[in-house]
């Protein structure tokens, strides 16, 4: 049987060796979520491997555990959030997520926008079967227009890069709320950038590391 804890902890004190997450909950959270439970189950054995993985045949991947918990870090999440994610993929960086937004049953909640018809079920069950589906929510639909219903969003986060930040996204950015998101054509290193709404009318832009993301689909895509 796959000692999944004990090659979690490996890669933790290996981050911690190289400085990559600052935030100690980045790294609760992800102790606490099996992300053998969100890919393929042919695929299990590799879960904890730190590189990105595919998602059946659908173009589309899951980032490597390193990514996935400097995502966490960069958003600097706390408990009672209101998260949107563009690009739910499996459902692991929403859970990873909801690890910290909605830990010892605090309000916080992330609704996730997935465009591939088949990543919508593929996620929604991997979350009910790791239970964190009641702290999220998966909508099949065009991530790049966000998702009016729930808005202002504390937090939200692009898992696809595309040349912009789309402008809905910016919209329904709570003021004082943060959007990171991978800006660059795909094929190609892109820049991982962080912006900060200081006011409805001003944008505070800070480059974090370079990165490589599938593309971002829909109107404000690539």
């Amino acid at each position: 049987m796959t000692d999944y804890k004990a090659r979690k902890e490996q890669l933790i004190d290996h981050y911690r060796r190289r400085g990559y997450v600052k935030d100690e909950k980045a790294f609760d959270a992800f102790l606490q979520v099996p992300r053998e439970k969100f890919i393929p189950e042919k695929m299990s054995s590799s879960a904890y491997l730190d590189h990105p993985l595919p998602l059946m045949n659908t173009g589309q991947t899951i980032s490597a555990p390193h990514m996935t918990i400097m995502i966490l870090d960069y958003l600097e999440l706390a408990p009672g959030q209101r998260i949107l994610e563009i690009g739910a993929g499996s459902g692991y960086q929403a859970a990873l997520i909801a690890a910290i937004v909605a830990a010892d049953e605090a309000p916080g909640h992330v609704y996730s926008i997935e465009i591939v018809p088949k990543l919508v079920e593929f996620a929604r069950k991997n979350l009910t079967q790791a239970g964190f589906n009641q702290a999220v929510t998966v909508i099949e639909g065009d991530g790049t227009l966000g998702y009016e219903e729930e808005a202002p969003y504390d937090r939200v986060i692009l898992t696809a890069a595309g040349p912009t930040v789309p402008p809905p996204l910016i919209k329904q950015l709570r003021v004082n709320g943060t959007l990171v998101m991978p800006i660059g054509r795909p094929g190609l290193w892109q820049q991982m950038n962080r912006y900060r709404k200081v006011s409805d009318t001003e944008i505070v832009e800070e480059r974090l590391s370079s990165v490589a993301f599938v593309p971002l689909r829909g109107k404000y895509g690539v």
